[in-house]
């Protein structure tokens, strides 16, 4: 790690000015997914103001002169009001420190990045944004679900499964999205997942479609649910899933069957596009 470290600390990334604060992503869950201007993040800030998702070992790598202010935010439970997070942040750049606010995944999918950036454009503190790699991709990538496969998907559609309210969101053409979308990937849906398939099943999508519910992506305690549409609800309260899960609707979800590889087991020698075709 002190290799990175000095890495992170080098003269060539960009320098993390008093009364500014970065957006950045930490991604899914393991620590390697951090990418080298995280890592410099981490090392340079004077306060880290991290999320429900950030892992200790992740935290374990920040300035060990940095204050670091819990702000997670976790479905059901009593959590920081997004508009005193947002106000924090401008309070601890106005009193000229370097502000670190570290995501899970990416800031800008899902993550309130863009509230708290629109914040702090709005009290007129610079900022910098810091991508991550966010579940949708990365944790169905170590599930071996590729979210996109021209033999098979050639297109993705991110969905949130609450809105501010909580509930399963309203703003969406369910209709449309069940007709146009071949891959659904869905975020924070565990609790209404019984609502939004049967949106979906309610407009044409099949009750045999495969599902991948993957728990605790990227993590060594990751688990997968391999279920369908007309199951995956039933099936979640079957098997007690909790959150944090992300869950992958569509024909991709199948190609676990040959890429799975978090396993350590051989490559399987078959076709999975064969099924689909048929």
């Amino acid at each position: 790690m002190s290799d990175l470290a000095d890495i992170a600390t080098g003269a060539d990334f960009p320098v993390f000015i008093p009364g500014t604060v970065w957006l950045v992503g930490a991604g899914p869950g393991d620590p390697g997914l951090l990418t080298l201007h995280a890592l410099h993040a981490l090392k340079s800030a004077d306060v880290v103001v991290y999320d429900a998702l950030v892992s200790a070992q992740i935290l374990a790598w920040a300035n060990p002169e940095a204050e670091q202010i819990y702000a997670g935010k976790r479905g059901g439970k009593p959590s920081p009001k997004q508009g005193d997070i947002s106000l924090r942040l401008v309070e601890l750049a106005q009193a000229g420190k370097r502000v670190l606010r570290l995501k899970g995944g990416d800031p800008f999918v899902f993550g309130r990045g863009g509230e708290e950036a629109l914040a702090l454009v709005n009290a007129g503190v610079k900022f910098r944004v810091v991508p991550g790699i966010t579940a949708g991709i990365g944790g169905l990538a170590y599930a071996g679900i590729p979210v996109t496969h021209r033999d098979v998907t050639q297109s993705v559609t991110f969905l949130t499964g609450h809105d501010q309210s909580g509930l399963t969101p309203s703003q969406i053409d369910w209709p449309a999205v069940a007709r146009a979308c071949p891959v659904l990937v869905l975020y924070m849906a565990i609790k209404h997942i019984d609502e939004i398939a049967g949106h979906l099943l309610a407009n044409g999508r099949a009750a045999d479609e495969p599902v991948a519910v993957v728990v605790n992506a990227t993590l060594p305690d990751m688990q997968v649910l391999e279920t369908t549409l007309g199951a995956v609800a039933a099936d979640i309260v079957i098997h007690n899933i909790q959150p944090p899960a992300i869950i992958c609707i569509g024909a991709n979800a199948s190609l676990r069957l040959a890429l799975e590889w978090q396993s350590g087991a051989a490559p399987r020698s078959l076709n999975p596009l064969r099924h689909l075709a048929e």
